[in-house]
């Protein structure tokens, strides 16, 4: 059997995604957890250039980048696939997922973590964003297809760790009434069995995030 190592993080959304693709497609593989703060030599030897986790090692080669790593587990390994047949519901899941990482997920970062006016303006942007995350779930089960794929992957910050964000800060972003579509989306999402049996557990991220929270409250 081929040699798969995964280098990650258990509380990681980034790992997780590869972690999802991979039980998707029914390959074992190895996780060695990283110290984010201690970095191993075997990390900093397989992505020298971000020296970020997560990196799959396929039979001695290292792959970076979750997006990345989702594509070519996709490509390589039969099973279920990740990404779409059709060139269109192909391009359309890579945009959305580049929607989610490049918009959304920073937008997010400023609000929870960014300081006064920045995360003011963020929460204004986020509202903004998921309206339009909410306007593209409309009477969808997933972004793209009936089944969970690359760009509903690429959201799982969005489904499951935001949530754990917004009950650690009080700051809470998304409603049923006001997010109606991406709620039922989110629902769907954490009830698949690749996902609700592959989650990190709600307490630790929430101490996690608490423990983040309370320090930067802390004076200084």
């Amino acid at each position: 059997m081929a040699e798969m190592k995964l280098l990650g993080v258990s509380l990681s959304p980034f790992t997780h995604r590869v972690e999802w693709a991979l039980k998707i497609k029914g390959v074992e593989y190895e996780l060695i957890v990283e110290d984010p703060q201690n970095k191993s030599p075997l990390l900093l030897q397989s992505n020298p250039i971000h020296k970020k986790i997560p990196v799959l090692i396929h039979n001695g080669k290292p792959i970076s980048e979750s997006m990345v790593i989702l594509e070519y587990i996709d490509e390589t390994f039969e099973g279920p696939s990740i990404l779409p047949e059709d060139p269109y519901d192909r391009a359309l899941a890579r945009f959305w997922a580049k929607f989610l990482d490049e918009k959304c997920l920073p937008a997010m970062g400023k609000v929870y973590f960014g300081t006064g006016e920045e995360s003011d303006k963020a929460k204004e942007e986020c509202n903004e964003l998921l309206k339009i995350l909410d306007n593209e779930l409309k009477n969808k089960k997933f972004f793209v297809g009936d089944k969970i794929g690359f760009a509903d992957i690429a959201a799982n910050l969005m489904a499951f760790w935001m949530g754990i964000i917004e009950e650690a800060s009080g700051v809470v972003l998304v409603t049923s009434e006001k997010f109606s579509n991406y709620c039922v989306w989110r629902e769907e999402y954490l009830n698949c069995s690749q996902v609700k049996d592959n989650l990190p557990s709600k307490d630790a991220l929430f101490a996690h995030f608490q423990a983040r929270f309370q320090a930067a409250a802390a004076p200084k």
